[in-house]
């Protein structure tokens, strides 16, 4: 059955499941560490939140370009096997803390961002190593899929228990991404190339120009997010917390095989101009309840596009082998810069602002976005995609030529 799913993608029963418990594990410990910062930040009435998860966000970004260099100094798999092993020891670390103030949690949450983001450029590079190019949207939107189904189911349960428990489950559950060594999966060393500065990779002119896109779209979606959840009725913030994960999930694996079949320039631009048009919508029409529930189902399609593409696929096919855990680092930057400074939006800033302005600013800015797209490359070469269309083409006379055959003979 998954062999018939993954069809001719350059990808085994046996690699597939390694890459899949990798990075199963490590979207869903990432989706409990938040979770238990959450609950320590309320259970202890901390109200200096904005440093906690500024730590946590920040350690994340400058531990990953720190993981990007070391990985260089070690075998592929055992800097992955030490990495799961740390996160494994961190989830455990608040066992030690007998009373959460802020400077102890400060330090769990650095230390919580400091174990994720130091291996996962290499994860993500992994993934790139063992997919070829024009079918990793597919296997991406499969695993992405499972990961993100699999983080609410396992939350729900797992957010009843003490907190306590909550971080020896953490951490016995991180534990389990070392079960792949079980598996016995290739170790896909980096050939030996010239060294990859990360201001060469700033310079290179494809990763520019969707890096600057995708940047954008952050920061447009950090000063979109803050005004809809101070001015949005309640009923409607709860109909778009529960429509919106939803359809970027399931579309998550939609835009896996679009990605693979029409590439990813065009799907990616695409979830620009729709979301574009959605924001100009709303700029015009910001008390139809109508044009929000259009917003919500854009959003979300926009939203399960991107996290597959610039999360998943654009900078390992930008990057060469050897250099892909750079690029994957600077690639995540805007990612989680879009959690840092909403910490800083202020309730009397956001209350300054129009809906109408707003939301057509924001209009005005994605439709700017698409711009540095149209002048980037299509990162799916067209001689794999064309092969794709002959093939589908092959079948599809074959099969008009067995059902002609089948009714001359009838």
């Amino acid at each position: 059955m998954l062999q018939k799913i993954l069809g001719d993608s350059g990808i085994d029963r046996r690699n597939f499941l390694v890459v899949g418990v990798l990075l199963v594990n490590v979207f869903t410990w990432f989706f409990f560490l938040i979770s238990l910062i959450d609950q320590i930040i309320i259970s202890n009435l901390i109200t200096d939140d904005l440093v906690i998860w500024a730590a946590f966000y920040v350690s994340i970004i400058v531990f990953s370009i720190i993981g990007a260099v070391l990985s260089k100094r070690f075998s592929g798999l055992k800097f992955l096997y030490s990495w799961i092993a740390l996160g494994a020891i961190a989830s455990l670390s608040p066992v030690l803390v007998k009373n959460f103030t802020v400077i102890p949690l400060l330090v769990v949450s650095a230390l919580f961002g400091a174990s994720f983001g130091l291996g996962m450029p290499s994860c993500l590079a992994f993934f790139t190593e063992t997919t070829k190019v024009e079918n990793r949207g597919r296997v991406g939107g499969i695993i992405f899929l499972i990961a993100n189904l699999s983080a609410p189911l396992l939350a729900v349960p797992f957010s009843a228990l003490s907190l306590m428990t909550q971080f020896v489950i953490c951490a016995v559950w991180r534990g389990t991404g070392l079960s792949v060594y079980f598996l016995k999966p290739k170790n896909h060393d980096s050939p030996k190339v010239a060294k990859t500065s990360f201001i060469s990779i700033l310079r290179n002119r494809s990763f520019l120009l969707y890096f600057v896109a995708w940047l954008m779209f952050c920061l447009v979606d950090i000063f979109e997010g803050a005004i809809i959840y101070h001015f949005l009725k309640p009923e409607l913030l709860y109909i778009m917390d529960l429509i919106e994960p939803v359809i970027a999930t399931f579309f998550i694996l939609i835009a896996g095989f679009m990605c693979d079949w029409i590439g990813r320039k065009k799907i990616v631009l695409s979830g620009f101009v729709a979301l574009g048009a959605a924001y100009a919508i709303i700029g015009l029409l910001p008390l139809s309840d109508l044009s929000w529930y259009l917003y919500f189902v854009v959003d979300g399609v926009a939203w399960g596009i991107f996290y597959l593409t610039f999360v998943l696929i654009l900078w390992g096919d930008l990057s060469q082998s050897g250099s892909r855990e750079k690029y994957y680092a600077l690639g995540s930057v805007p990612y989680f810069i879009s959690y840092i400074i909403p910490q800083f939006l202020t309730d009397s800033f956001v209350e300054q602002i129009s809906l109408y302005a707003a939301f057509s600013l924001a209009a005005f800015f994605l439709f700017i976005a698409v711009m540095p797209l149209v002048f980037a490359p299509e990162t799916l070469p067209e001689k794999k995609m064309e092969l794709r269309r002959l093939r589908s083409f092959a079948e599809d006379a074959k099969k008009a030529k067995e059902k002609y055959e089948s009714k001359v003979k009838g």
